[in-house]
């Protein structure tokens, strides 16, 4: 399998190819799933001295490391408020010391090994009505208590000077957010694990896995021996491999598309500042520009994961809503990716068996979640899995209607918020 015909594809850098697995091997730790939480996962572990091996069923990046709308979006898809009213003070406290870690450790990727992936600095969440400007609100006090000092509050005054859009009442910069490339980003991570001896293997998709000692996990055409073994796959895990995975958790479909190069001036009238942007919907839109001065936007949400028609059907109306001026422009780009979703829209991460580990389940925070994701896995192997067991301590709740029903009741669900959002109550 090849990337999808996307933007990201189609500008991705060239670089050496990762053959297949052909053969036996060993290792210290295999990590199965070539998106960005294997990628850190086997950076990390591969700066640390550990013998890696990293299986990718496509190519680097395939799925929706390789997709996804580019954003580096801080916290996760509950904030740390609500994890507290849930969870308690204590997880909060650990799971709120790690909120901004995430893009940091992306800025420190790009900077450490020079990798070109077009970073700009600077993330909007754009408001549509008060009561999402009160949330707003809300936020900056609660990201400011636990130590972002890079917000700012924007009235309807101040947005207008970044998004020339007459849709938002306000907004929150956070400046500790940005945009990228994220296809690039996975790539150039990819050549820094090689470059500190770990191996990656293409087109070499994980059949199965006999747990023992060592773990031996098979492929079509070879099996890797090892100690360890951290499934990573996220949406694109094949459900069969580790069915314990995929029965609390939903893949959930996402379209973007791609306008033609604009005009610099017309391009800097959209988005005079480059920052990216997202709104507060429940079903949000997310929109920013390229380095080629194209409009990149996205929104929706597909539950189960279905893949549409019509892609231009389902963004253009969205796109115009929010940028009239863009009447008739043409669409050079679109693609659907896939993003894991969890019921409590927390990260899942623990334990299968011995020296058997996972990280999935972002739920739309995947960008900093899976970075900060590889970090944990590096700490747990070295013997210190305090941060790690502060998420895996957080209840996997199966999705209401079990396999049959939880994609028609989610979607329910989701269309209640969607009406709030509208109603803006």
């Amino acid at each position: 399998m090849k990337h999808v015909e996307s933007y990201y594809a189609a500008t991705a850098h060239c670089h050496q190819p990762w053959p297949q697995l052909t053969e036996s091997v060993q290792c210290d730790v295999c990590i199965i799933g070539g998106g960005f939480t294997g990628l850190s996962s086997a950076l990390f572990l591969t700066e640390a001295g550990y013998d890696v091996v990293l299986l990718e069923a496509a190519q680097i990046g395939y799925g929706a490391s390789g997709r996804n709308g580019g954003q580096v979006v801080n916290s996760y898809s509950r904030d740390i408020d609500v994890i507290e009213r849930r969870y308690g003070a204590n997880i909060a406290k650990i799971l709120g010391s790690m909120m901004f870690e995430g893009a940091d450790i992306i800025r420190d990727r790009i900077d450490r090994y020079a990798i070109d992936c077009d970073y700009r600095p600077g993330g909007i969440f754009a408001a549509l009505n008060a009561r999402q400007m009160g949330h707003l609100r809300a936020q900056h006090a609660l990201w400011e208590s636990y130590g972002n000092s890079q917000l700012t509050l924007l009235d309807e005054t101040a947005i207008q000077r970044e998004v020339t859009s007459g849709r938002y009442v306000g907004g929150l910069l956070d400046q500790r957010g940005g945009h990228l490339h994220p296809l690039n980003l996975a790539l150039g991570e990819a050549e820094a694990i090689r470059r500190h001896g770990g191996r990656i293997y293409e087109h070499s998709a994980a059949t199965a896995v006999a747990y023992g000692s060592p773990h031996r996990v098979k492929t079509a055409s070879g099996e890797v021996s090892a100690k360890f073994v951290v499934f990573a796959g996220n949406a694109y895990l094949a459900p069969q491999l580790e069915p314990r995975l995929s029965s609390k958790s939903m893949p959930c479909g996402s379209q973007i598309i791609t306008t033609e190069p604009l005009s610099a001036e017309l391009a800097r009238s959209l988005l005079p500042t480059n920052r990216c942007v997202e709104d507060c919907n429940y079903l949000l839109d997310y929109f920013r520009l390229t380095a080629d001065n194209r409009l990149l936007y996205g929104g929706g949400v597909i539950y189960g994961a279905d893949e549409p028609q019509d892609i231009d059907a389902l963004i253009r109306p969205k796109l115009l809503r929010t940028f009239p001026q863009l009447d008739g422009i043409a669409f050079s780009y679109r693609w659907s990716g896939n993003f894991l979703l969890t019921l409590s829209r927390m990260p899942q991460f623990g334990r299968l068996e011995n020296n058997v580990y996972y990280m999935q389940g972002d739920s739309g925070h995947g960008v900093t979640c899976t970075h900060l994701a590889g970090k944990l896995i590096a700490e747990t192997l070295r013997g210190d899995a305090e941060r790690f067991d502060a998420f895996a301590t957080i209840p996997h709740l199966p999705f209401p209607g079990g396999r049959r029903f939880k994609v028609p009741l989610t979607a329910i669900g989701a269309a209640w918020y969607a009406l709030r959002d509208r109603l803006g109550v």
